[in-house]
């Protein structure tokens, strides 16, 4: 399965930019972005 993974603006939540990674890869960017700080969204990819 694949998801799409958003990383959001600090400021007022919109999409900054978007990648599509297979299942594996969604806790890593989950790791990274908590030791970064930053907002992501993740939903499943088309």
């Amino acid at each position: 399965m694949r998801f799409e993974i958003m990383r959001l603006d600090d400021v007022n939540g919109t999409a900054v930019d978007s990648t599509v990674v297979d299942a594996s890869a969604v806790n890593e960017a989950v790791q990274q972005a908590a030791a970064l700080g930053q907002r992501i969204y993740i939903r499943p990819a088309d």
